[in-house]
């Protein structure tokens, strides 16, 4: 069998948050046939399946999910190399793929090397960092849509600000091929490394959190909306602001799923009568929370 069925499994423990309540039903797939198994059993028992990757970019309610859970497990994390091309599964974490650039003297994935995501979660949202973008070096991305493998062209992906059209449909990203230019691995490496300690210096890495927990507002920064108006370390329950990056909401002490939501609710409340400014959750909210 090639998937891992798991009852009643605490979403914590699947989302860098650390919070969140129980899904009804998980599925753990490691090949295509068993992904399309998976498939069948829900659209037999008509259920809509999530598709989850590493967690590094949700929130999901106390109450949980009823379900079904699909994750892409051992069998989507592969990725090889043909010259300046690399195809990696879905289920690769960014970081590796990065790595694997790096290796084989390939630039312009530097910017991936320290987001914590996996590659379909950074298609699916157009992860970038940095002034890179995950439609800078995308040629294509295989999917499974309405039970046929498919392949789209980065120009049908509509990929735009934390954007692809994979949020507007019920594909499932397989996989990608990117497009590189080949470098100096010693330059390659250094640009890595300056990413990576601005991340250590400026981000608020040793708590768990979701990244970013707003998107950027079109001429601001959200970072500097929320420190201006006076909520560095601002507190719900376990929940607090940054007072490293305003822009992080991080789970600073055994926080909730709604402490987290209650104070990302009180961030856009303050932000919007102080500064002028809805900030928009970059974040994805799972469930009901009120």
């Amino acid at each position: 069998m090639d998937y891992i069925y798991l009852e009643n499994e605490s979403m914590s423990r699947h989302s860098t948050f650390k919070a969140g309540g129980n899904v009804a039903e998980m599925y753990i797939v490691s090949s295509i046939d068993g992904l399309k198994e998976v498939l069948d059993i829900c659209k037999l028992n008509n259920k809509n399946p999530m598709i989850l990757g590493n967690g590094s970019n949700i929130l999901v309610s106390d109450k949980g999910i009823e379900g079904p859970v699909i994750i892409l497990g051992e069998g989507f994390d592969e990725i090889s190399v043909d010259g300046e091309f690399i195809k990696a599964g879905a289920a690769a974490m960014l970081s590796r793929f990065a790595r694997t650039a790096y290796e084989n003297g390939l630039s312009g994935a530097e910017f991936a090397s320290g987001i914590p995501g996996t590659v379909g979660g950074a298609i699916y949202m157009n992860a970038g960092a940095y002034g890179g973008e995950m439609k800078d070096i995308v040629v294509s991305v295989d999917a499974l849509k309405d039970g046929k493998l498919v392949s789209f062209d980065s120009d049908e992906m509509d990929f735009s600000y934390r954007h692809s059209i994979v949020q507007e449909t019920d594909m499932i990203i397989l996989g990608m091929t990117t497009k590189l230019i080949p470098g100096d691995k010693t330059e390659i490496l250094a640009k890595m490394d300056d990413f990576n300690s601005r991340r250590r210096d400026k981000q608020p890495l040793e708590y768990p959190s979701a990244g970013s927990t707003f998107k950027r507002p079109e001429g601001y920064f959200a970072g500097k909306l929320i420190m201006d108006s006076g909520l560095a370390g601002e507190k719900v329950g376990g929940a607090m602001v940054s007072e490293k990056h305003c822009g992080f909401i991080i789970n600073y002490d055994n926080a909730t799923a709604t402490d987290i939501y209650n104070l990302i609710k009180k961030v856009q409340s303050v932000v919007l009568e102080k500064q002028g400014v809805m900030l928009e959750t970059e974040v994805r909210l799972i469930g009901d929370f009120e």
